[in-house]
């Protein structure tokens, strides 16, 4: 299942077939070995509070969301073989496609709401 993730308090889609990674595996392999991440496309990983972008081929968009899906901390372009500290705050993130937060206007405080895309075709 994909997911439509729009920045609420400002109005702006930021994905429309992000996937979700909840298992244990899903959320290690993550973006891994992907060598590209198209607009529109994302992965929501929860539970989370810090990432890596070790074995990655691109840089990506990262936003730490609390429990209520606030960004508690955002990362623009986070480039490959790096890794983030802790958000305590954080229970999930969202990966994204480098530049969707600057373009989007997105900033810390802003909150995500996510909903099931329309299947394609629908």
């Amino acid at each position: 299942m994909h997911w439509r993730v729009t920045n609420e308090t400002r109005q702006r889609l930021l994905a429309d077939r992000a996937e979700r990674a909840e298992s244990f595996v899903q959320r290690f392999q993550g973006l891994m070995g992907r060598a590209s991440l198209p607009m529109g496309a994302g992965m929501h990983i929860e539970p989370c509070d810090s990432i890596h972008t070790f074995f990655m081929r691109i840089p990506i968009d990262v936003a730490f969301l609390d429990a209520e899906g606030r960004i508690v901390k955002q990362l623009s372009a986070l480039p490959p073989w790096r890794a983030t500290a802790i958000y305590r705050r954080a229970r999930s993130v969202l990966e994204l496609p480098s530049g969707v937060l600057q373009a989007s206007g997105t900033q810390e405080g802003d909150r995500l709401v996510f909903a099931p895309a329309e299947p394609a075709g629908a």
